[in-house]
């Protein structure tokens, strides 16, 4: 029954997630908003809409290794796990100019979420840190953008296309998004009611269980707009889905559950996992670097480092 629990709530997680970015980008074009800004906000909120359900249920069920593990192991799970499909599928090449502010705010937000972790305590301070942070990304790229039009603005504005559904009323529009909202509630309480369970049944630590299992089940929505977006050759669309939703889940999701409910850091993720994802994250940086494109072979390394650090965290 649990594993069945969590299978529905993985289903409607990725459902309701992608459901939910059709609908509020149909929504925001209906209302005027601009598909850069809708590129900066409303994508990036909604893919990371999963996270953030999921670990304020998981936070106020006291279980703080399924709400950070959450966090941080969808981050690495957004790097190694999706990136390395996407580029088996298709080496993404990119326009270094489209990622230059993007990958500087996605090393920020990673070293941000180091000093959180390693405070042991996500108090409401720390939170609003965090939130400040992401509020100041977003003024920042919007204003930049907005004055001097260039190759990131281009990038987040491919992003919305995209996922932009054609011919479809503001009403419409409303009822999509208020389906994928209700879908994700309810997919992810499902989710970490499951979670709970079989870390009790099999004698898993919830820390695991938040890492995995829950992790890969919310970094549904971005696999699934990345694997489309590789299949239609849009390099930057796979490659901006994961920087925005890596930089969202740390600033965004992370700030808001500690402002909504702090909670402690489990040892384990501030001892090994955070500094995993510190290191995947120089690691994508480097392969960017080289050659300004994510090859075949480094998405296998991805891939083999991704399956190497499940193994070692069930084993």
């Amino acid at each position: 029954m649990t594993i069945i629990l969590i299978i529905v709530g993985l289903v409607l997680l990725a459902v309701g997630g992608d459901v939910l970015v059709r609908g509020a980008v149909a929504v925001s074009e209906r209302m005027g908003v601009s598909p850069l800004l809708a590129g900066l906000t409303i994508v990036g909120f909604g893919t990371s809409m999963p996270e953030l359900v999921t670990s304020l249920f998981a936070a106020f069920d006291g279980a703080p290794g399924i709400a950070v593990g959450n966090v941080v192991g969808s981050n690495i799970a957004n790097i190694l796990l999706i990136l390395g499909i996407s580029a088996l599928i298709l080496p993404l090449a990119i326009d270094p100019a489209a990622f230059r502010r993007d990958g500087l705010a996605l090393a920020v937000a990673t070293l941000a979420c180091l000093g959180a972790v390693t405070l042991g305590v996500l108090s409401r301070p720390v939170g609003l840190v965090l939130l400040a942070l992401l509020v100041v990304y977003i003024v920042w790229a919007y204003r930049s953008e907005k004055l001097q039009p260039d190759a990131e603005a281009a990038m987040h504005e491919h992003v919305v296309a995209d996922v932009k559904p054609e011919g479809m009323s503001l009403i419409a529009a409303l009822g999509l998004a208020a389906v994928g909202i209700i879908g994700t509630i309810i997919g992810a309480r499902l989710l970490v009611d499951g979670a709970i369970e079989i870390a009790r049944d099999f004698g898993v630590t919830e820390t695991v269980i938040g890492l995995t299992v829950v992790a890969i089940g919310t970094s549904l929505p971005e696999l699934v707009a990345c694997v489309i977006a590789a299949l239609r050759r849009h390099a930057d669309v796979a490659l901006g889905n994961v920087i925005g939703s890596n930089i969202y889940n740390v600033l965004g999701i992370l700030g808001m559950t500690a402002v909504v409910h702090p909670i402690e850091v489990p040892a384990e993720i501030a001892a090994f996992d955070i500094w995993v994802l510190l290191g995947v994250t120089a690691l994508l940086g480097l392969f960017l670097r080289t050659g300004w494109t994510l090859k075949r072979w480094e998405g296998g390394v991805f891939l083999a480092i991704y399956v190497t650090y499940i193994a070692y965290l069930t084993l």
